[in-house]
């Protein structure tokens, strides 16, 4: 019996459950609160964010860890704040043919490690990470979606693919772990970024001109690091930057409309500042480590973190665009 673990019951990691039990026997899927797994179990819903679409028969919801220590592949669907406590908790269950899949897009602050990384100081260098432009409402709803993974391990690369194929849900593999990762924390800058300029209503020659000028900041980032810079142009990276940069379903692109408008968002009422902050901390520090000057980083830096004026950082950014 093929079983696949998902720990976190989230948008993401409930849509990932419903994608991947259409090709094995048994998707246990890990949540915290006993009430919310009985209610799952009894009802086939997650009412807490999917209350329209029913859960497939074989998704079992589970509060104890234990419940995963059969299953091959381990989908790994939690913030990235959470992430090292998780990896902590999880020793007991984690053997040496278990794979482990991120799909956290985040940085650890201010040690700059990935996920990836951080499951490499528990465990190995044998996970797989998977990014793409995926919003997850799209995937639960089983709409035609496409993703990036890669691994340092190529067999554990086409055991995730397997599992995660549908005839809706398509799956590339890379060989850039670090580019892959990285892609998806520096698209979070460029869609704040793109978002600070749509809520101050700047035109859309501009707006256009800045999310061209963050594409290939994130080239020169990603190269920088040791990456590839075809990595950037597949979905992991341009897919990604283009969809969160452009849409308002983005929970990083509204956040920097609101900056954009001077609304400041509650830090303790919601999480998305948390996140942010954090990526463009790292990466502020990655581009000073590496001597790579970037003005979409510098902007986004300056109004979220030292809260310059949007339209005063703007006419910085624009000044710097091209000389």
């Amino acid at each position: 019996m093929y079983k696949v673990g998902v720990i976190g019951a989230g948008s993401l990691g409930t849509a990932l459950a419903q994608t991947v039990a259409e090709n094995v026997d048994v998707v246990y899927l890990h949540l915290r609160r006993e009430e919310l797994a009985k209610s799952i179990n009894e009802t086939r819903f997650n009412d807490e964010y999917y209350p329209n679409t029913q859960l497939k028969e074989n998704i079992i919801a589970t509060t104890d860890l234990n419940d995963l220590e059969e299953c091959e592949i381990i989908f790994l669907s939690i913030p990235s704040s959470a992430f090292r406590t998780t990896l902590e908790s999880m020793k007991s269950i984690v053997n040496e043919d278990t794979i482990l899949v991120t799909t956290a897009k985040g940085i650890e602050y201010p040690s700059l490690k990935t996920m990836g990384n951080l499951i490499e100081e528990y465990y190995d260098d044998s996970f797989v990470a998977l990014s793409g432009p995926n919003f997850a409402s799209e995937i639960m709803l089983n709409l035609p979606t496409v993703s990036n993974i890669s691994s340092r391990n190529m067999e554990n690369s086409k055991k995730v693919k397997k599992v995660l194929t549908t005839k809706q849900f398509k799956v590339k593999i890379l060989d850039d772990v670090i580019g892959l990762e990285i892609c998806g924390v520096i698209k979070n800058i460029n869609a704040i970024a793109n978002g600070i300029c749509e809520g101050m209503d700047i035109n859309e020659n501009a707006r256009y001109g800045v999310l061209t000028k963050g594409f290939n900041d994130t080239i020169k980032i990603i190269k920088s690091i040791g990456g590839e810079e075809s990595t950037v142009t597949e979905y992991c990276g341009f897919g990604d930057l283009v969809l969160t940069s452009t849409s308002l379903e983005s929970r990083n692109h509204t956040l920097g409309m609101l900056y954009g408008q001077r609304i400041i968002v509650d830090e303790k009422a919601s999480g998305i500042v948390f996140e942010g902050k954090n990526s463009i901390r790292a990466i502020k520090d990655i581009c000073e480590r590496n001597d790579i000057e970037s003005v979409i980083v510098d902007f986004v830096y300056d109004v979220i973190i030292n809260r310059v004026p949007p339209q005063l950082a703007f006419r910085t950014l624009w000044k710097n665009i091209e000389k």
